[in-house]
């Protein structure tokens, strides 16, 4: 069911505002009268709030009780300093009337006024100077994520008014007092240092020290039963709360997880010259967290997963883990000390933390391959969307902070890490530090913007700031850079490349390459910056004729790469022969987006993969590869054609598991072997090692990947699926991993109706809670397997996309429609969505419409190439 959208816009009634004036003995201007309420925060109420207050601080006072079904009660005092207090203060509380029990201010208390989200303060109980309004109420749940013995607030982007009455925005920074009344034997965590316990009969009360200034989304409150572990690292105390059982597994990652937080504090330290800011450091790790990391000063949360790996972990999940904590620990200085002043420039936050992650890995991975897997990390993400009708731009307008969660996504967090690095490149590394040290020392513990630090890097550079970020920032899509190649029967005459905007907006993105020449087993490197349509590579001019021509070499460029006829033959079958692991990736990577847009056959990109896979010995590209033939599988090769491939594929991938000589890499072997598997003998064997009848030599299995397992088995309908089920069910020791294991059980049903009732119970926003466990639940039910049964389902799960925005974390939509769409191929199911697109009303969020058309990308990409 597609929700009504409800807007209601409640102007400050005139006859209150009249009776306010009347009672103060003034005159009301015409600005009184034009103040607004509506959903959310907007930007005009959020200008207005913070031309007037200053000095902001908040003390917080939560009753939490053991039972879920009970609800918190809560005290909130606000005091202030304000300015102009002719007008009506505005705080937002998205709660209903009735939770809000109580309003002192002024010394007054009175009835609140709850109007769309907010609660209104009457001039009449404001005065200029120093202010404390009191609120009691009931918190609302939606955003404390509350489990039978655990609960953690989630606050971003504006979500803090879900639960508690604030100034939800990120220019009004408040220094937060925090206490707590919670079951005993539950811990607690917050921003703040933890300043004393007291516990009498059932029941502890906690306190904690003020913070530093902190806007509401990076306000954080964690309470349940978690154990600690404490680490001294470079003379600074480390605790990480976590709920893990597998005492083994804690230890066996504990110290690396210890000395990764040590090693991000002290390279943002070094490159910044500021110390950390915050004080006391914690970490929580939370079972099935909806984000990787969210970076809570002295509070910063992890998913579990993500940091307490298995013995069976690839490469890729280790430099994951090294690169989320180093992450979240760089946005301590980008986002938490300096917040920018308004969500269209979260971006500003997520390039630095990205940025800086990536380098503060690279020195304890010393042999992987950093740039490699930088354009890895990178590139094909932000393609994924940039190539799409749903492109939007990294720096986007944003009218009400409500809709500041769909700015997130492969734009801000892959692309804007590419953008980063041709600034570096474009200013150098020293000067770009220095810029930023100097942005971070003016605005500390304060908001700047990304026009701020423009105008920090702009005395840096004889360059246009501006103009080149006009381009890059604020600028959807890709430039598409074709390669004008001349010769004779032995050298280049000519060679050039052509730029272009695809949307037609003559938009010119100047950017930094390195064309790279091949000819044999030999390569040759040309640097180029283009600036124009046209840029001549004078260099090539003379030199022998190549066998090919790549402009993405060294991983640098950024846009579609239409290459010359003669490279685009070459590369397509002899790319995995490139002797450089960067530019064989480059070229790979080039290959695969030619292969989207139809320029190179489907049937030559798997005859390549195919070539490649056996003789990889680079385990990041051998990934990558992994992950690409997964896709080829299930969503490039018709159904029919599946069974000849797999005879093909299957041997292929059961004996790179057998030659492959690390832990990791057999793990990436036998990931993508789980899920491609359709043979009967593969799917047997898979389920011999299940049942424990069969051990893969070097490959620990640990108590996730058995649970992966029967799931994938039981999607395949194997004889006695329920009983593997069953089975699984009972081998679990951690109670968290069992529960998630139980929810998503339905959805591989073998019985249509069970499934198809597990989708429904979804319409209720409370079976939607434990947003990780739906996602996977989702990627089940639209299994390619299960695509033909399924396929009634999709309508009805974009129809969901709407309430998902209102209710759900940032990255739950996308996700969503990630996971309902993956699953199909072919003309039939892509009409359906293009008319569901189509069908849209003009109401509906223009973001969330680009997310449908993001995800439903390559969906209809597929079925027009298997049309013909």
């Amino acid at each position: 069911m597609r929700p009504a959208l409800i807007v209601m816009i409640a102007t400050v009634a005139i006859a209150s505002v009249a009776g306010w004036a009347v009672t103060r003995g003034r005159r009301l201007t015409s600005r009184v009268t034009a103040v607004a309420i509506e959903p959310g925060t907007s930007r005009t109420l959020a200008a207005d709030r913070s031309s007037r207050i200053s000095n902001l601080r908040y003390a917080l006072s939560l009753e939490i009780p053991a039972a879920v079904s009970q609800p918190i009660s809560g005290r909130l005092d606000a005091t202030f300093e304000l300015r102009d207090a002719s007008r009506p203060l505005v705080f937002d509380f998205a709660q209903p009337p009735e939770r809000l029990l109580k309003m002192t201010a002024g010394g007054r208390t009175t009835s609140p006024r709850v109007e769309s989200g907010h609660i209104v303060v009457p001039p009449l109980q404001l005065s200029e100077g120093r202010n404390v309004v009191s609120f009691e109420f009931l918190a609302g749940d939606e955003s404390l994520n509350r489990h039978d013995d655990f609960m953690y607030s989630l606050f971003v982007p504006s979500r803090a008014s879900v639960a508690i009455p604030v100034f939800d925005q990120p220019d009004l920074k408040a220094r937060w007092q925090l206490s707590l009344k919670l079951p005993r034997g539950w811990q607690a965590v917050s921003n703040g240092r933890e300043a004393g316990r007291v516990t009498a009969g059932e029941q502890a009360h906690v306190t904690f020290d003020e913070t530093r200034p902190i806007p509401t989304y990076l306000f954080a409150i964690v309470a349940g039963r978690f154990s600690i572990d404490t680490a001294e690292r470079d003379g600074r105390t480390l605790r990480m709360f976590h709920r893990e059982s597998d005492g083994p597994k804690v230890a066996r990652n504990r110290d690396a997880i210890f000395d990764l937080h040590a090693r991000a504090l002290a390279w943002m330290t070094t490159y910044t010259g500021i110390g950390y800011p915050f004080g006391k450091f914690d970490f929580v790790l939370l079972p099935s967290f909806q984000f990787g990391g969210m970076e809570h000063p002295g509070a910063i949360y992890y998913n579990a997963d993500a940091l307490l790996l298995e013995e069976s972990a690839t490469q890729n999940q280790q430099l994951n883990r090294a690169n989320v904590i180093s992450h979240e620990t760089a946005h301590m200085w980008f986002g938490d000390l300096v917040t920018m002043p308004w969500f269209d420039d979260v971006w500003m936050k997520e390039v630095f933390a990205n940025f800086f992650a990536a380098k503060i890995v690279n020195p304890s991975f010393p042999s992987v391959n950093h740039p490699l897997r930088f354009l890895l990390q990178n590139y094909p993400a932000a393609y994924e969307v940039d190539r799409t009708a749903g492109a939007n731009p990294i720096r986007q307008p944003l009218d009400n902070l409500s809709e500041a969660g769909s700015l997130y996504g492969a734009i801000i967090y892959q692309k804007a890490p590419i953008v980063m690095r041709q600034l570096e490149l474009l200013l150098g590394e020293d000067a770009l530090r220095d810029g930023l040290r100097e942005y971070l020392t003016t605005n500390a513990y304060g908001n700047a913007s990304w026009t701020d630090l423009i105008r920090v890097l702009d005395d840096r550079t004889p360059r246009d700031l501006a103009a080149w970020g006009e381009a890059w920032v604020s600028r959807s899509g890709r430039p598409a850079i074709a390669t004008e190649l001349e010769t004779n029967t032995t050298t280049i005459t000519r060679l050039a490349l052509r730029q272009s905007d695809p949307a037609g907006r003559d938009v010119l993105w100047p950017q930094r390459l390195a064309v790279m020449l091949g000819r044999g087993s030999a390569t040759e490197s040309l640097p180029v910056t283009i600036d124009g349509v046209v840029t001549a590579v004078a260099a090539a001019t003379g030199r022998p004729r190549p066998d090919w021509v790549l402009p993405t070499g060294e991983g640098l460029g950024y846009g579609d790469f239409v290459l010359d006829p003669a490279t685009e033959s070459s590369l397509s079958t002899t790319a995995h022969r490139i002797q450089d692991p960067l530019t064989r990736g480059s070229a790979l990577l080039t290959l695969w987006e030619s292969m989207l847009d139809g320029r190179v056959p489907i049937t030559a990109m798997r005859e390549e993969l195919l070539a490649a896979l056996p003789q990889e010995t680079n385990e990041l590209l051998l990934q990558w590869m992994l992950d690409q033939t997964r896709a080829l599988f299930w969503r490039w090769t018709p159904a029919a054609e599946r069974p000849a491939y797999s005879a093909r594929l299957e041997p292929l991938l059961r004996e790179g598991l057998n030659q492959a000589r690390s832990t990791s890499a057999k793990a990436a072997w036998f990931a993508t072997i789980r899920s491609v598997a359709t043979e009967r003998q593969t799917v047997e064997w898979l389920e011999a090692v299940w049942r424990r009848e069969v051990r893969v030599e070097g490959l620990p299995l640990a108590e996730t990947d058995e649970a992966d397992l029967a799931l994938d088995l039981a999607v395949r309908d194997v004889p006695h699926a329920e009983s593997i089920l069953a089975a699984q069910l009972e081998r679990f020791v951690n109670p968290d991993r069992r529960a998630r294991f139980a929810f998503v059980v339905p959805a591989v049903s073998r019985d249509r109706a069970a499934r198809e009732r597990f989708f429904e119970s979804l319409e209720d926003v409370r079976n939607r809670t434990r947003e990780a466990w739906v996602l996977d639940a989702a990627r089940y039910l639209h299994h390619p397997l299960r695509a033909q049964s399924s396929a009634s389902l999709v309508r009805p799960a974009l129809d969901l996309l709407w309430d998902l925005q209102r209710t759900g974390d940032i990255f739950f939509p996308k996700r969503w429609a990630d996971a309902t769409l993956a699953g199909y191929q072919g003309p039939a199911i892509a009409d359906e969505v293009h008319a569901f697109i189509n069908s849209l009303p003009p109401n509906y969020p223009p973001r969330l419409r680009w997310v449908l058309l993001a995800s439903a990308d390559p969906l209809f990409r597929s079925a027009a190439i298997l049309k013909h």
